[in-house]
């Protein structure tokens, strides 16, 4: 894959599970070396120069990584150390992202008293501790209810518009990606699209239909036959795309022998935009991902 990211620009990766986007992040954070190809961050070969990459960059891994035991404060005055922030700025710099994710009144709480959200947010404090160019977020909001989820993001984007930053993140939550500049759809390892939300989405330029029916087989064959539909089955329901879904709609009742028990329209999504270029939706992505795994792990069992 090749792609570039601007400077002060939000971009998203967008894949499911084992598409390689956690690969891709920790070969641009020196995690992992390059077998081939190059990539440079702020202008510094990943390869060749990863001290001083370290020093551009921060990063939010997608498990904690916190110390439980210590403070918030301490936690950040540690990470602070290790990055050689000047100690004449290293309290005012501590206080500062403390405030801007809203846990100012928590910087001498141990964070094994802190909520899942919280611990987020400090994670997140504690990659901008060194003033980085650039942010890496590899699942930022990953185990988080809705609500959290929607709080870790107004922190986010505030934190844009102070810190004046790159962003870089991956996540598989189709609103969350949303919020980004421009978005990489990843698929098997490859880059398959990139664009704006807007731009990605106007390329579908079809709607969404997804109806409940008692036999889903049925009623995939006969939309094949009486509209020329290819239609497919996704978590229960019958799933296809048409342009003018709400005039298309009406038809269907007196036309298909299987009775609908629900339909909904839906204009194109980030999720439609996934389907179109890899031909399944990102949840059937990650199951099939995930049957995979189990597959290779009973294959090593055997063998064994």
């Amino acid at each position: 894959m090749s792609f570039e990211v601007a400077e002060g620009e939000a971009f998203g990766f967008l894949g499911p599970n084992g598409a390689g986007k956690s690969t891709t992040i920790n070969m641009l954070c020196t995690l992992l070396r390059p077998t081939s190809g190059c990539a440079r961050i702020a202008g510094l070969d990943v390869a060749q120069h990863p001290l001083q990459v370290r020093q551009q960059i921060g990063l939010v891994f997608q498990d904690t990584t916190l110390d439980d035991y210590l403070t918030a404060a301490e936690n950040l005055r540690f990470h602070a150390e290790l990055y050689g922030v000047n100690p004449k700025i290293r309290e005012q710099r501590l206080d500062a992202v403390l405030e801007m994710v809203g846990l100012g009144d928590r910087r001498d709480g141990l964070v094994g008293d802190f909520s899942g959200g919280m611990k987020r947010r400090l994670e997140i404090a504690r990659g901008l501790i060194h003033s980085p160019r650039v942010l890496f977020l590899d699942e930022p909001t990953v185990g988080l209810d809705p609500q959290t989820r929607a709080h870790i993001w107004e922190y986010i984007n505030e934190l844009r518009r102070r810190e004046q930053i790159t962003i870089f993140l991956t996540t598989h939550y189709m609103d969350e990606a949303e919020h980004c500049d421009r978005i990489a759809i990843v698929d098997h390892g490859s880059l398959v699209a990139i664009d704006t939300p807007d731009a990605l989405k106007a390329t579908v330029g079809k709607d969404r239909i997804e109806l409940h029916v008692d036999d889903e087989a049925a009623t995939v064959s006969e939309l094949a036959a009486r509209f020329a539909i290819e239609a497919r089955l996704s978590e229960g329901a019958v799933i296809f795309q048409v342009t003018g879904g709400e005039q298309f709609v009406p038809r269907l009742f007196p036309e298909l022998e299987q009775p609908i028990r629900s339909i909904r329209v839906a204009r194109p999504s980030l999720d439609d935009v996934f389907m179109t270029y890899t031909g399944r939706t990102i949840r059937d992505a990650e199951a099939s991902a995930g049957e995979r795994m189990r597959n290779h792990a009973r294959r090593w069992h055997r063998a064994r």
